[in-house]
């Protein structure tokens, strides 16, 4: 059996997902630990089912035990005192595509596997684009979001995802931090502008008041629907938009990755991470800066 850790944010746990169905894709038998990965964060919780109506194959706690020798009866800790732990885990150690995921038969996937190259099937992407598209109506709820959701698509739209809040963190910083910043946005914005005179720039982000500062103008707009699920709203008026600018985000990654329109640019930061090789998060659609 392969047991896929799932954590982190949305974005991260689509990722996961999509190396599932990959992995069932080639005949294993896979089921997702969603428990695991959220006991100590406090700030995300398994997100799928609830905002998507994906269900998974659950591994069980007992199951999870077994697959990483976590035993907590006294000669199991003995014996791992005294021998080691006889675990099963892969832990992903780089953003770099690893092949050899696929050949492993028993093992738990700890990860974020962050590149298509994990999902290259066919059918497997067309499920993943069937079931992570939103239908408007199931999601909007605002005469905000469908006055957006309108202009988006008759206008030359470009999505500009702005990721700040939990990146300024400390512990978040050092891995994020430094990027996606003021020259960042400004020359991406100049390319797309030099590409395409007639963008109209749609903002996507929690810290409205930098980007009032820092990503505005005249054909700039900071979108705010109001809507109680505001990261299936944003996810889909951002998905809609004819091309990107991306910010280091797995989110961004996703909205970006649903417009499959052959005409999309797709603007990225050359660095994703600041502490970790990331090169195959990049797909050949998009334009690194």
């Amino acid at each position: 059996m392969i047991i896929i850790r799932m954590m982190g944010g949305l974005g991260n746990q689509m990722f996961q997902y999509a190396l599932y169905l990959q992995l069932k894709a080639l005949g294993k038998e896979v089921k997702i630990d969603d428990v695991y990965g959220f006991r100590d964060d406090e700030q995300r919780d398994p997100v799928l089912e609830d905002m998507y109506g994906i269900t998974y194959d659950k591994a069980t706690d007992a199951e999870v035990v077994d697959i990483t020798d976590s035993y907590l009866d006294i000669f199991s800790r003995i014996r791992r005192k005294l021998f080691g732990r006889k675990t099963k885990e892969y832990e992903e150690l780089t953003g770099i595509f690893d092949p050899k995921v696929f050949e492993l038969e028993d093992a738990y996937l700890n990860g974020y596997f962050q590149s298509e190259k994990y999902f290259p099937d066919k059918q497997v992407i067309e499920q993943l684009r069937r079931e992570f598209a939103f239908k408007p109506e199931e999601v909007f709820t605002s005469a905000e979001s469908w006055e957006l959701y309108r202009q988006i698509r008759e206008t030359k739209s470009v999505s500009i995802h702005v990721r700040r809040g939990d990146y300024l963190l400390p512990g978040a910083i050092e891995t994020y931090g430094g990027i996606c910043d003021t020259d960042y946005y400004k020359r991406a914005i100049d390319l797309m502008v030099s590409k395409h005179p007639d963008a109209i720039f749609y903002v996507f982000t929690s810290d409205k008041e930098w980007c009032e500062e820092n990503v505005s103008g005249k054909k700039f707009r900071i979108v705010d629907t109001g809507e109680e699920n505001e990261d299936a709203a944003d996810m889909l008026l951002m998905s809609l938009c004819k091309h990107h600018i991306l910010a280091n985000s797995s989110y961004s990654w996703w909205s970006a990755w649903m417009n499959d329109s052959p005409e999309k640019m797709v603007i990225v930061p050359k660095k994703w991470l600041n502490n970790k090789a990331m090169d195959d998060i990049y797909t050949a659609r998009m334009t690194r800066i």
